[in-house]
């Protein structure tokens, strides 16, 4: 099985090494690094292999290829050879996807602060001195697209576009929109202990109503997809509680600094934002405000879906990023990318130069309107925090009860 050694940590008195499982498919010149997002593994990328590279058979146990044979320390080669995803080498594309630490078969550092973006985009790079890549398409989902973010601002140079797919700003951004269905979300999610509890509040999460309702032969997409996350989850387990208590740590510590942000925008490669519009779990207001902040070389793409668009509208999906991909090797200017103009597709992609933006009328009502609305939202921020620090609360609480045991004290005789 293909691992990489990307790191090392401290596991009391031994030193003991952070390995990432990877996979990877197809063959050619063009090189995509997939990063996946909270407590999923690498085969969650399945459609968008399937639509990059034309098959879903893992190309790991292939005979190495010369240039590989010659590994990351090859600089000379390395030098020589055509720019990853740009030109030369064929017109195949091939990609790699990995399991981040703390889930699937990569390894699990036992405390959070083994866990943030910035550590989980080091393994990436890691990852791609591994399999000898100078560039790559970075394209993440989720926590994937916090990492990717972080690895465009670290190593700019080794990027030859960056796909940022339902992504937040990470802290507060991670927060959902607090309503009714989100809170009986959360309460199901902690309380879930078995991959049959787990799928049903994972499709909930992750698709709209409207997917899951479709007719699939004699059943439903709800019950065809529920079989395949109880099966997935079977094989591959549970996540562990350090795992997943460390990846959240990761999502909840992201930021980027308004530097970070500078060194992407200016870095030349082309960006796009993809986010669908019904997603509960990462609001499409932040998408839209870090593809504004990220001007003039981001597109956003709005998709009919939720958070997994990427399963729930996998063409539209792999159209954006294989346009991503072709506007990269035809040598498009940035300018030129996000200043196409606005287009609805056929099938309901919205793709724009920019968020939408509303413009307010500066007297003292419409002053006063702004502040009432920023107010609340801080307040909604706070509440969300409350409800969350109250959750964990209770749920470690629950945890001491449960192994805390009576004592009895005899009486002493006098």
């Amino acid at each position: 099985m293909p691992y990489c050694e990307v790191d090392r940590f401290q596991n009391g008195d031994k030193s003991e090494g952070v390995r990432l499982f990877y996979r990877r498919y197809g063959r050619g010149a063009t090189k995509v690094l997939l990063i996946i997002g909270l407590a999923g593994t690498h085969d969650s990328w399945g459609p968008q292999i399937k639509g990059l590279t034309g098959s879903l058979e893992p190309a790991d146990d292939e005979a190495p290829r010369q240039d590989e044979e010659a590994g990351a320390g090859a600089a000379g080669a390395a030098e020589a050879a055509p720019a990853d995803g740009e030109e030369g080498g064929g017109d195949g594309i091939e990609v790699c996807c990995f399991d981040n630490r703390g889930v699937g078969r990569s390894s699990i550092p036992p405390h959070k602060s083994y866990y943030s973006t910035a550590i989980m985009a080091s393994d990436a790079l890691a990852l791609m001195d591994h399999l000898g890549w100078k560039k790559a398409h970075v394209f993440g989902h989720s926590m994937g697209a916090m990492i990717a973010c972080k690895l465009a601002a670290m190593a700019p140079h080794r990027l030859c576009s960056l796909a940022l797919l339902n992504v937040t700003g990470g802290g507060f951004q991670c927060f959902p929109k607090l309503d009714g269905q989100m809170l009986s979300l959360a309460f199901r999610f902690l309380r879930a202990r078995t991959p049959e509890q787990r799928a049903l509040v994972d499709l909930e999460t992750h698709y709209t109503k409207e997917y899951l309702e479709e007719s699939v032969g004699s059943s439903t997409r709800r019950m065809v997809l529920y079989q395949e996350y109880v099966k997935g989850i079977s094989s591959t387990g549970m996540q562990s509680n350090c795992g997943f208590e460390g990846q959240v740590n990761a999502c909840w510590t992201h930021k980027m600094t308004a530097k970070e942000l500078e060194t992407i925008r200016s870095a030349g490669f082309l960006i796009s934002v993809i986010h669908g519009r019904y997603d509960i779990i990462a609001q499409l207001c932040h998408a839209r405000r870090l593809a504004e902040g990220l001007l003039p070389a981001a597109r956003m793409v709005e998709l009919h879906g939720a958070h997994l668009v990427s399963h729930e509208r996998p063409d539209e999906v792999n159209c954006a990023l294989m346009d991503l991909i072709k506007a990269t090797k035809s040598a498009t200017k940035p300018q030129e990318w996000s200043s196409q103009p606005e287009n609805t597709s056929e099938t309901g992609a919205l793709i724009s130069t920019g968020p939408v933006t509303v413009t307010i009328r500066t007297d003292e009502g419409a002053n006063a309107a702004v502040a009432v609305y920023t107010m609340l939202g801080k307040l909604q921020l706070s509440f969300l925090y409350l409800i969350g620090v109250i959750v964990m609360g209770f749920e470690h609480i629950r945890n001491i009860v449960k192994v805390m045991k009576p004592v009895r004290v005899a009486a002493i005789e006098s």
